[in-house]
């Protein structure tokens, strides 16, 4: 039962995923994002549904368009294969909670998978542009305030009052980060990046909300360690590297594990 339900949220998430490829390509162009059929983007070609199934479209046709033979970027199925994974381990996350009411699995299932679209498209967009538009993260923020007016355990009123400890864990953790894109003039963070971890705040708590901080710092060495070793790439003070695909990504891996800042500390001094 439980692996028909994570196959089917993986699927729903590569039909998602497939969407929000379209607004990575179309936010902030004139294009509406809900309006117009998909094209090539070489020869405008429109797409039929057989050239829009997520994943498998892009491996049946080879990487290139069935009209132009142009290579389409790797980043539609990535996106959606991304996209299906993260809405699976946001079921698994929940799961414990199918057992206590079906209706609050569904709603906490797509409370989450709405806000971490919401994410994968800042991270992609991030890693395209090298900024963090500031729609897409103020209504992240938001929604992550919302979170912290839900019981997400499952386990009495669905809609809680949270007291001032949990409203306050956004702007605490966000505030030194403000601190150093002020105080650096923006060359050692963007401002972006703060406010994305204002919602993360909200979102996670105190003890999770830093285990994000640290696991996102330890995927930012490792990132810049393998292209230092395996690239011609050199990485300087000036060099732009975006934080929040590695941000979003610890995000991912705490939600799935459950790790907090208390965790690490003991697998730090082990």
């Amino acid at each position: 039962m439980y692996t028909i339900i994570f196959i089917i949220v993986f699927l729903l998430g590569t039909i998602i995923g497939s969407f929000l490829n379209v607004v990575i390509y179309r936010f902030n162009t004139s294009r509406s994002v809900v309006v117009g059929r998909s094209i090539c983007m070489t020869c405008s070609h429109k797409l039929n549904w057989y050239e829009m199934i997520p994943v498998l479209s892009f491996i049946f046709q080879k990487g290139k368009c069935r009209s132009c033979s142009t290579t389409i970027s790797h980043q539609y199925p990535l996106v959606e294969f991304i996209t299906g994974i993260v809405f699976a381990v946001i079921a698994f996350h929940f799961l414990p909670i199918l057992y206590i009411s079906v209706n609050t699995f569904v709603f906490l299932l797509s409370f989450y998978v709405f806000i971490f679209s919401i994410l994968i498209v800042i991270a992609v967009y991030d890693l395209r542009h090298k900024i963090i538009p500031d729609r897409l993260v103020y209504t992240f923020a938001f929604f992550a305030l919302v979170s912290t007016f839900i019981n997400t355990t499952g386990i009495g009123d669905l809609f809680v009052v949270p007291n001032i400890w949990s409203l306050s864990t956004g702007i605490v953790l966000a505030l030194p980060f403000a601190l150093i894109w002020l105080l650096s003039r923006g060359r050692l963070m963007g401002l972006g990046d703060a406010k994305l971890i204002l919602g993360i705040g909200w979102l996670f708590g105190y003890s999770q909300g830093i285990a994000v901080l640290v696991l996102s710092f330890w995927i930012g060495a490792v990132f810049s360690l393998i292209v230092l070793l395996f690239t011609k790439m050199k990485i300087s003070m000036k060099t732009e590297i975006p934080f929040a695909p590695f941000l979003i990504l610890a995000m991912i891996i705490v939600l799935y594990t459950g790790i907090n800042i208390f965790k690490l500390s003991a697998l730090i001094s082990f």
